[in-house]
């Protein structure tokens, strides 16, 4: 699977962006996805995931109730939306696909190349 993410950019605080991740190669819908994120200095973390269907998400606690995640099999796409954004969510945002559901586990079996979101305070 090729992952491609888009939709990073700078964005105020408390604003919103969404993040987009197209995919290519294998069967979309046989992968759950994820988002993972990296800020300078620090480990990559899980951000939130969504099943095959989508039927089933997960999010960090950090995000929840401010990020959705979501997915069109149709379109080979996942999103990521993101409202109230605060400085601290600045990192590279990756995608990533796993043929199993274990959302917050770091081994997803192909990544993206990463999108920057910057948030300025």
């Amino acid at each position: 699977v090729h992952l491609v993410e888009s939709g990073g950019g700078l964005v105020q605080a408390g604003g919103s962006s969404r993040l987009s991740c197209a995919a290519s190669g294998r069967t979309f819908s046989a992968f759950a996805m994820g988002w993972f994120r990296q800020a300078p200095g620090k480990e990559r973390e899980f951000v939130a995931a969504t099943s095959w269907s989508g039927s089933s998400t997960s999010y960090v606690d950090s995000v929840k109730d401010r990020f959705t995640i979501s997915r069109e099999n149709a379109k080979n796409t996942v999103y990521l939306q993101m409202n109230s954004l605060k400085p601290e969510d600045t990192a590279v945002y990756y995608c990533a696909a796993r043929r199993t559901w274990l959302p917050a586990t770091g081994q997803y079996d192909y990544w993206g190349q990463g999108t920057q979101v910057t948030v300025s305070s």
